[in-house]
């Protein structure tokens, strides 16, 4: 791509499971992607809401029929979801996504995060400080796509803080 000039990015819907479709009210997720230099894959380029599985900068085959996504290969970024349980969670959080140079998304009601924790960060110290913030009640965690460094003892229970 010529210097200077912004990458063209197109959405690419991934179905949700029947579970999290009734949840969201919507059959699929339209993540942001952009082309790769092998034809039919796309690299992920925003954090989902809701696509189990798929990071940032993650790596994803398509078939022109639309109707099936393959993970191909994972960018060693990772996923993270919380829900903001308290009012006075939100700042916390902020501040603590800020220190440790992470980005995410807000879904439309203020309380779904979608968050990217780039290979770069010292997760297991995230980790400890959002935990920290869940064990008050204040948010709950949902750690989906782990990048492989993370994979080691980190999963929270099915319970979900």
């Amino acid at each position: 791509m010529p210097a200077g000039r912004p990458e063209r990015l197109h959405k690419v819907a991934f179905d949700l499971p029947d579970k999290i479709a009734d949840w969201t009210h919507a059959s699929s997720e339209r993540l942001w992607t952009g082309k790769t230099s092998v034809q039919m894959e796309v690299q992920v380029r925003n954090t989902p809401f809701y696509v189990k599985g798929i990071a940032f900068g993650d790596i994803v085959r398509v078939r022109p029929d639309h109707e099936r996504r393959e993970f191909v290969s994972e960018a060693g970024h990772s996923t993270v979801r919380i829900i903001i349980k308290g009012e006075d969670a939100r700042d916390t959080v902020e501040a603590m996504l800020r220190s440790f140079d992470c980005s995410w998304e807000i879904d439309t009601t203020g309380q779904l995060w979608a968050i990217d924790v780039p290979p770069h960060v010292d997760y297991s110290s995230m980790r400890t400080a959002l935990l920290r913030v869940a064990d008050e009640g204040k948010i709950g965690i949902e750690e989906d796509a782990l990048a492989r460094a993370y994979h080691d003892g980190l999963t929270l229970s099915d319970s979900d803080r």
